[in-house]
């Protein structure tokens, strides 16, 4: 059974799904600044999203960018 969500965690999660960070290279700064908070909460909402959801977010590194498929 997966844990439950934070707020946050499922507001991250909602975002990255409606995001293209499959076509568009992921920032954290500029998740930061969409959700009005340092990019530590960022990191770690991230990390934590891939631990409680992990058959449904992807993280992966190309050509020099990080990108986030999430669904």
């Amino acid at each position: 059974m997966a844990e439950e969500l934070t707020e946050f965690e499922a507001r991250l999660f909602a975002w990255l799904c409606k995001s293209d960070f499959e076509e568009v290279a992921w920032s954290s700064k500029t998740a930061a600044k969409s959700f009005k908070c340092k990019e530590e909460k960022i990191y770690e909402g991230v990390a934590s999203l891939t631990k409680k959801l992990p058959n449904r977010i992807q993280i992966y590194y190309e050509d020099g960018n990080v990108h986030i498929a999430a669904e």
